[in-house]
């Protein structure tokens, strides 16, 4: 086997050996143990996505390491046809069997279907809203398996169904494979992610709609942006925003984008963002677009929920306060993900302002529900918090939250 270990590992010797470093100088200013690094040198340890930044970045490598560090184990007998992932086989076989003989290319979700159109598609479409509902409330490990298995049961439809009606099957596909990409990501898996958004973006071009790849921008946006990688997920949402793109697109990407600015404290580029967020998301076009509805579809105004997430990104913890606590009284009761997701930001936020007695309050309630949806995005904000509280070690509320607190952010065990 070849494995990114062994070749991330040289590689960052060279590069490091190259800028006059010595492995002790090199930790110090990364401000990493020397004996992990000198591991990783040598291939006995896997670079961390985290570490593996902050070497490319330091080292002038544009992008080498991390692309080193990404890639996955290989065998050396099977490198000229590597096997595909899992989620690719039956996709592949579907698109190699129908996407030629495709006649309505333009057909979308939620028009008009002709009279000839797969019975079963109602159906799917049914049990597509029921599973973006159970995600709300369903830990994403336990609801993977399912959404796996309806992707391909869906996209396999395909080979039975007439070519003349074969869009609509594809593209509801599409959404079942981006919505587990989303759900990989819950469960902190960004590889599987990645690659489910991918498919979607894959089975949705054979279906006629070469949109949805723009979104898989936004997506892979996301997970750079809970990275810490602000440069990354300002030039992904960018690459998703050209004119010839749908208007809801444009405006999530527009939002990510801000959310990027926010991160490096650059508020005159996010609040600009955001404002074209707005202006897109606010348009007709956007909000009769088609069904399923992309992105959110729990939160009644996306850009100024994203505000208040900026603002506290921003330094501006009061003002991003009154935002989140506006909003999120209007997130619906069954929406625990989301719910949880802007609660502990408002949080945050209140943490922040001074308010500790009532960011622990607010902080309790959704601590409370985590175990039912855990979540590694969310648990990001978690951590925040509880760095945060730990400046107010003397309150009794903080003190008396750090149980919860703890269960939450405690290494999780299969």
């Amino acid at each position: 086997m070849v494995s990114a270990n062994v070749r991330f590992g040289p590689e960052l010797r060279r590069l490091r050996q190259e800028a006059g470093l010595t492995l002790t100088e090199f930790s110090a200013a990364l401000n990493y143990d020397k004996g992990h690094l000198s591991k990783v040198e040598r291939g006995e340890r896997s670079a961390s996505p985290q570490l593996a930044r902050r070497c490319d970045a330091f080292l002038g490598a544009d992008g080498e390491l991390q692309r080193l560090a990404a890639s996955p184990e290989i065998d050396a007998d099977t490198a000229e046809n590597p096997a595909p992932s899992p989620w690719l086989v039956g996709r592949r076989a579907v698109l190699a069997a129908g996407s030629g003989a495709l006649i309505d290319l333009g057909l979308k979700l939620g028009s008009q279907a002709p009279p000839a159109t797969n019975p079963l598609l109602p159906s799917f479409l049914a049990q597509f809203d029921q599973l973006r509902k159970l995600g709300q409330s369903t830990a994403p490990k336990v609801l993977l398996p399912l959404l796996e298995t309806q992707t391909r049961t869906v996209a396999g439809l395909v080979t039975d169904t007439p070519s003349a009606t074969r869009s609509p099957m594809l593209l509801l596909a599409s959404r079942f494979a981006e919505f587990t990409g989303w759900m990989a990501q819950e469960a902190g898996d960004s590889g599987a992610a990645l690659g489910w958004t991918g498919e979607a973006a894959e089975l949705a071009r054979a279906g006629g709609d070469p949109f949805l790849g723009s979104y898989a921008l936004v997506r892979r946006a996301l997970v750079t942006l809970y990275d810490g990688d602000a440069v990354g997920t300002i030039a992904l949402a960018r690459q998703a925003q050209g004119d010839e793109l749908p208007p809801r697109i444009r405006g999530l990407a527009a939002q990510r984008e801000a959310q990027g600015h926010a991160l490096v404290g650059d508020e005159r580029d996010c609040l600009r963002s955001l404002d074209r967020a707005r202006k897109l998301l606010d348009s007709d076009d956007a909000r009769n677009g088609t069904e399923p509805l992309i992105g959110t579809t729990h939160v009644s105004d996306p850009a100024e929920m994203t505000t208040g997430w900026c603002l506290y990104d921003l330094g501006r913890p009061k003002a991003a306060a009154e935002i989140l606590d506006r909003e999120c009284r209007r997130l619906p009761p069954h929406a625990l993900r989301t719910r949880a997701r802007y609660g502990f930001r408002r949080s945050l936020a209140h943490a922040a302002s001074g308010e500790v007695e009532h960011a622990c309050t607010i902080a309790a309630e959704f601590l409370g529900v985590m175990p039912a949806v855990p979540s590694a995005t969310v648990n990001s904000d978690v951590r925040r918090l509880a760095r945060e509280l730990s400046r107010f070690r003397s309150s009794r509320a903080v003190r008396d939250l750090q149980p919860a607190l703890a269960q939450v952010l405690a290494p999780a065990h299969d």
